[in-house]
């Protein structure tokens, strides 16, 4: 019998890396403020305009799932938790872009649909034998965390983009009927 091939692991290895990092990377500058981001308040501002209520917590939350996502992929640890987190973050991102079409090039969705589809691709496939996930015997990555993952994060992207698009068609740029509006903003909720 032929030895296991590690070339399946390698490959993983450095997707996980490669977008891990990207990730991570692109999650600090909202958080953060590190490589020429703009921190909370700038990220939080971009949120604004672009139709995200509240800003502050959609800022913390694209955040979170892009570093948390990020990192979580790049070590290989929770894999379907760390790829649906990317994969979510990058439905919401992508409806930003979705208006300029596909290309990258002309402002359109192409960057986030690879870094999603990546994040979606790990979070099914796991994260190899080079992979903390592998050091704790897959305890932190079952099959059904990835369906769960996926699910519950999808599900909550889909809503958040149903909650922009609601925000930006309406006259005043907050959605009808909204609960939470202006006095939780203000009030640093």
């Amino acid at each position: 019998m032929e030895p296991r091939s590690r070339r399946p692991d390698l490959g993983l290895l450095a997707l996980r890396l490669g977008v891990g990092s990207t990730l991570a990377a692109h999650g600090a500058q909202k958080l953060f403020g590190w490589f020429g981001g703009g921190g909370i308040e700038g990220t939080a501002a971009g949120m604004e305009a672009m139709g995200f209520h509240p800003s502050r917590q959609s800022a913390v939350l694209a955040g979170l799932g892009e570093t948390g996502g990020g990192v979580l992929l790049a070590l290989g640890l929770a894999t379907p938790v760390g790829g649906a987190a990317a994969a979510s973050t990058m439905v919401a991102a992508g409806a930003v872009h979705r208006p300029a079409g596909f290309f990258a090039t002309a402002g359109g969705y192409e960057y986030t649909g690879v870094l999603g589809l990546a994040g979606t691709a790990l979070a099914i496939a796991g994260p190899g034998r080079y992979s903390v996930d592998h050091l704790l015997a897959d305890r932190f990555n079952r099959p059904w965390m990835a369906t769960a993952a996926l699910a519950l994060l999808g599900g909550a992207a889909v809503a958040v983009v149903a909650r922009r698009e609601q925000a930006i068609a309406a006259p005043d740029g907050e959605p009808a009927g909204d609960p939470v509006g202006e006095n939780s903003e203000a009030a640093g909720a």
